[in-house]
């Protein structure tokens, strides 16, 4: 049995023979990119063999790796099984998940309405005289007779009066109680709001007494090794023996990180934590829970349910209190899960009257538009691109990723996070990097580069040298090697751009559909709403420039941060918010956009930098 060395980790793991180093990689705990479920079409998988497998490198490896990393030991990790004792280098990635945790971090939500309820009571001692039992003693002195209890309170229930004086705090909801603990703890309730997302995971700690975020904290959805959008794990789950309870163990386990987190900022014990809300998309929710998403991939895309789940944390290995619930907002359809739900709830646009658009821009691009008091969705594939993934330098928002591309004067300026040295591009830099190219000419309407061998009057002086041929067409150096962290060139190259035309594309398409169907103009759009920590960094006037958004007034796209994760919040924080979240899939038409013949040829319009704004 081999055994891997992870350094700088100090951590070694044991493995049956032939085992895949990525995800070998995976079960030690380890953060490693897979965006292509093991394919070896990303190249994101990059680690170093320090000691052992001297095997030749595979294609898939001279594609995505320079001969000077091949030879300094750089590997795909999804290209190597593990055949013998190996050394492995990993590169630490830093995450900003500060940026999806800062939003809206110690904000009142609303007037506190906890679905769960704590009580402090003094219970009349039994006598020869009153000899009630003591669970009917305790529920009468609640005045909640009707109420259920499990097994475990009950067992406790005696010795905890009596030891307690009969002074204790009955935890309950409407159905049943939830925990008895001894004297008043009825200041102490709390509750966990996750946003469950394809690429990170979001909770939000609050205290439900009076609505208030106490702290937050994120991971990186570790599903990731898997693949970086659902279809990927859709095939892992139906296809691997055991795929599905890995993925519930990964997002299980990120959650219970989450949570720790959480307890260590707040100072709080984790079991005066009494329930969780969670929202996601459809796939997202079924992982979570443990369910077969299998018959979500072909059409016509069914899930195994959509009403509202509701479960005892434990039965999930969720570690807050033992008798905790946690309950997951119910999905629209098949691609429109309940983080939709969420992101109406937390923008009003169940209540609008006027014409909106509410965009939450990430794998899976999911649109809603009110119009005139009607709610329509829908989903579209964008793909990983505005995650960075199928980007040859594109990674997730953190430190050193290139965020900003601005360009004046003929002068281009790169900006990235904490003005760290860059080592890659995430997804607003994306944005910026073509709008500007296309403001410097340097790309064509159709999204090519200008062939600087056939036009070289096109090229700025500033730029000679930067745009350059690759293997697969031309591409531009944003910051060259020896001002990188990587030590090599961080480039935009054709492929990219045409990953980044087939993402806004799909976007786009999905929104002209939505406003086709209810018979309005471009112009009618009151507001565009973009949700999510993504929207509020994309520069609005890239997203115009490139074709992302149609062409209305900066001042009409409003950034409302994660209202997914913010209408999780609100349905832990309130019964009210949680009722109207529960009826919303009802009123919301859901479109298939694989049935619209028109979509198609939206879409394949939309794909150019330059194209006609008219439904």
């Amino acid at each position: 049995m081999p055994t891997v060395k992870y350094i700088p980790y100090n951590k070694l793991i044991d493995l049956q023979a032939g085992t895949n180093l990525l995800a070998a990689t995976g079960q030690s705990g380890i953060y490693l990119e897979g965006d292509c479920a093991g394919k070896g079409t990303c190249g994101k998988c990059r680690v170093r063999i320090v000691e052992g497998d001297t095997v030749t490198p595979t294609e898939s490896e001279k594609k995505h790796l320079s001969q000077s990393e091949l030879d300094t030991g750089w590997v795909l990790a999804c290209q190597r099984p593990v055949n013998s004792n190996l050394t492995v280098e990993v590169p630490r990635h830093k995450d900003a998940h500060s940026r999806k945790t800062t939003l809206t971090s110690g904000a009142k939500l609303l007037e506190a309405e906890p679905a769960i309820q704590k009580v402090a009571l003094s219970l009349e001692r039994p006598s020869v005289k009153d000899q009630k039992a003591d669970l009917e003693r305790l529920l009468r002195t609640a005045d909640q007779e009707h109420l259920q209890i499990n097994l475990r309170e009950l067992t406790a229930l005696p010795a905890l009066l009596r030891n307690n004086r009969f002074k204790v705090t009955m935890v309950h909801d409407d159905y049943r109680v939830i925990s008895l603990e001894p004297g008043d703890t009825s200041d102490q309730l709390f509750g966990i709001a996750f946003d469950i997302g394809t690429t990170t995971i979001v909770g939000s700690l609050i205290d439900l007494n009076n609505a208030t975020v106490i702290a937050m904290a994120a991971a990186t959805n570790p599903q990731n090794v898997y693949g970086a959008d659902v279809i990927s794990r859709i095939t892992h789950a139906s296809q691997v023996e055991g795929g599905l309870k890995q993925l519930q163990g990964k997002v299980i386990d990120a959650a219970n990180q989450i949570i720790r987190q959480l307890l260590k900022q707040s100072g709080i014990v984790r079991d005066r934590i009494y329930e969780i809300t969670a929202v996601g998309n459809t796939t997202m929710s079924h992982l979570f829970m443990g369910i077969d998403p299998t018959y979500l991939a072909p059409a016509p895309f069914i899930p195994a349910y959509g009403r509202t789940l509701e479960v005892e944390a434990s039965q999930l290995g969720l570690n807050i209190n033992p008798s905790g619930k946690v309950l997951f907002l119910p999905n629209i359809a098949g691609y429109v899960g309940s983080d939709t739900v969420g992101v109406i709830l937390a923008t009003n646009m169940d209540q609008r009257k006027d014409n909106c658009a509410a965009i939450d821009i990430g794998t899976n691009g999911e649109l809603v538009l009110a119009a005139g008091g009607r709610l329509m969705a829908c989903s579209t594939a964008a793909g990983p691109a505005f995650e960075g993934a199928e980007i040859k330098h594109g990674m997730r928002a953190a430190a050193g990723a290139i965020e900003a591309v601005n360009y004046s004067n003929g002068q281009l300026e790169v900006i990235t996070i904490e003005d760290a040295p860059a080592c890659g591009i995430c997804g607003s830099g994306l944005i910026d990097a073509a709008a500007a190219l296309l403001q410097a000419g340097l790309i064509e309407p159709t999204g090519r580069f200008v062939n600087p061998e056939e036009n070289p009057e096109r090229i700025p002086k500033e730029f000679l040298g930067r745009l350059r041929p690759s293997q697969v067409g031309y591409e531009f150096v944003l910051t060259p090697a020896v001002e990188s962290d990587t030590g090599e060139d961080i480039v935009l190259t054709q492929g990219d751009l045409r990953e980044l035309q087939l993402a806004k594309g799909a976007i786009y398409a999905g929104l002209m559909i939505l406003l086709k169907e209810a018979d309005l103009k471009i112009s009618d759009l009151n507001q565009v709403l973009l949700a999510g920590a993504f929207g509020n960094y994309v520069r609005k006037e890239s997203a115009l420039t490139i074709g992302l958004l149609p062409a209305i007034p900066p001042e009409k796209i409003i950034a409302v941060g994660n209202a997914a994760g913010d209408g999780s919040c609100m349905a832990l924080a309130s019964k009210t918010m949680r009722r109207r979240a529960i009826k919303l899939p009802e009123k919301v038409d859901h479109l298939e956009l694989s049935t619209r013949p028109d979509f198609q040829d939206i879409f394949i319009n939309a794909l150019s930098f330059e194209f006609s704004d008219k439904l």
